[in-house]
C-alpha cells in the first residue's frame, strides 16, 4: 500500500503493522496491563460532541498558535519517542525530526534518543525542543542540557510520570528488548519483515546515542536500553530536583505527565512555562483518566500563567480541536507520527503530520472557526459523568 494511500492514521497503523516485527509494532501499540488508558484515551474523543457556527466566511483558515515561546504554523507537534530507529533503523529520529522539519511543526526529541542530538539538529535545523527525565548523576543531566543548547534546542521537558517503568505485557510475551536480542521467537517474527530485518542489518546498533560514553550506555552487557534507564535514572525525584534542572536550563520548560491540579501549580511556582498533562500514551499508570476529562480541572490551576500542552489518543484532527477547546494550548503527536514513521520513514511522518492537518483544517471550517482562538468550549456539548 502506497503511503498516499492512507487516508488516516488507522491507515498508518495498518501499514505499520504489515512492515514491522510483532515485538516492535506490539512496542509502539501496545499499554500498560490491561490497556484500559490506551482504550479509552482514544474512544473518550467520541463523547465529545461538536456544534457548527453556520454562514462564517472559513475560506482562509489560520492554524498558527505559539507554544512555549515558539511561534509554531500549527497547535499540534511531534512527542519525544524513544529509540526510534528500532521503527526505522535506516535513520529513526533523522527521519521524525526531518518531517517535523518539512511541515514546520515543532520537534521533541527523547532523552533515549536513537541519534545524537547533534544529528537530529542538522536533520531539523528549525524548532525543536528536547526531553529528559531525572538522572542520578546530575553532572550527566548539566552536560546533557549544554548539549542540547549548542545544537539549537530551544525548549526542555522533564518528564516526571515515569519513577519506575509500566507494566507492558506485550514487550515480554514478544521477548522485546532494545535492541533486539537473538532467540527462536524473534527470529521468526524478524524473517516475516524482510524489508525491516535489512535495514536493521545495514544499520548501526541501537544505543541511546547520547550516552554511549556512560557504562552500559552502549545498551550491552547490562539488559540493553532498559538496564540503561534502570541503572540512571533516579527513583527518588522530588520538586527540589525539578527546581535545580529549571535553573539549569535558560529557555521554555515544560514538566510532562501531569495529572493533578495540585501538581500543575507546584510546576509553576518553581517556574514551569508549560505543564503538560498526559497519561505517558496509556503506557504507565493503567485506569488513569483520559487526558480530554482531566484539561478543565487543570486549565482552573494553571489561569493562564503558563501554557498546557496535552497529549494521549490522538488520532484525528477533531481530537486536536477538541483539546484545545478543553483548555490546551498544544497538542503533542505520539503514536500517530510514529506510525508514519512505520509505514514509511520520514514521508511516512509526512504523511501522517498532513493527515492530521487537513483533518483539523476541515474540522475548524465546519465548526465555524477560522484560528485557534475561535475554538471555543461552546461549540463542544461535554458528556455527563
Amino acid at each position: 500500500m502506497k503511503l498516499d494511500r492512507a487516508i488516516n492514521i488507522d491507515d498508518l497503523r495498518a501499514m505499520a503493522k504489515a512492515r514491522l516485527p510483532r515485538m516492535v509494532f506490539d512496542y509502539i501499540d501496545g499499554g500498560a496491563d490491561d490497556e484500559v488508558t490506551l482504550k479509552h484515551s482514544v474512544s473518550r474523543f467520541d463523547d465529545y460532541q461538536l456544534t457548527g457556527r453556520t454562514l462564517r466566511d472559513v475560506s482562509k483558515i489560520d492554524c498558527s498558535t505559539t507554544i512555549m515561546g515558539q511561534k509554531t504554523r500549527l497547535p499540534f507537534f511531534i512527542s519525544p519517542t524513544a529509540s526510534t530507529r528500532l521503527f526505522h533503523p535506516a535513520k529513526g529520529e533523522l527521519a521524525m525530526a526531518g518531517a517535523a522539519h518539512e511541515k514546520k511543526v515543532i520537534y521533541a526529541c527523547s532523552t533515549l534518543a536513537s541519534q545524537t542530538l547533534e544529528d537530529i539538529a542538522e536533520a531539523n535545523p528549525g524548532s525543536k525542543w528536547v526531553q529528559l527525565y531525572v538522572w542520578n548523576d546530575k553532572e550527566i543531566v548539566k552536560t546533557f542540557l549544554k548539549r542540547a543548547r549548542a545544537a539549537g534546542f530551544t525548549g526542555c521537558i522533564l518528564t516526571v510520570d515515569m519513577p519506575v517503568a509500566g507494566n507492558r505485557e506485550r514487550d515480554p510475551r514478544n521477548h522485546f528488548a532494545v535492541p533486539p536480542t537473538p532467540n527462536l521467537k524473534i527470529a521468526r517474527q524478524v524473517l516475516a519483515r524482510p524489508g525491516w530485518l535489512w535495514d536493521l542489518v545495514r544499520s548501526p546498533k541501537i544505543t541511546p546515542a547520547n550516552f554511549t560514553h556512560l557504562r552500559g550506555g552502549n545498551a550491552g552487557e547490562t539488559g540493553g536500553v532498559i538496564g540503561f534507564v534502570n541503572e540512571q535514572f533516579s527513583r527518588s525525584v522530588t520538586w527540589d530536583d525539578v527546581r535545580w534542572m529549571r535553573d539549569a536550563w535558560e529557555g521554555g520548560f515544560a514538566i510532562k505527565g501531569i495529572s493533578r491540579a495540585e501538581d500543575a501549580k507546584n510546576a509553576i511556582e518553581i517556574g514551569a512555562d508549560a505543564v503538560w498533562v498526559s497519561n505517558h500514551g496509556g503506557r504507565q499508570l493503567d485506569s488513569s483518566v483520559p487526558v480530554i476529562d482531566l484539561l478543565p480541572e487543570i486549565a482552573d490551576a494553571v489561569r493562564g500563567r503558563a501554557d498546557i500542552i496535552a497529549d494521549g489518543g490522538v488520532r484525528r484532527g477533531s481530537h486536536v480541536a477538541k483539546l484545545l477547546m478543553r483548555g490546551a494550548t498544544g497538542v503533542a503527536l505520539g503514536r500517530a507520527s510514529l506510525f508514519g514513521l512505520g509505514a514509511g520513514g520520514q514521508p511516512g511522518v509526512e504523511r501522517a503530520l498532513s493527515i492530521i492537518e487537513d483533518e483539523l483544517r476541515r474540522t475548524m471550517a465546519l465548526l465555524g472557526a477560522t484560528s485557534i482562538g475561535e475554538l471555543e468550549p461552546e461549540l463542544m456539548r461535554v458528556p455527563k459523568f
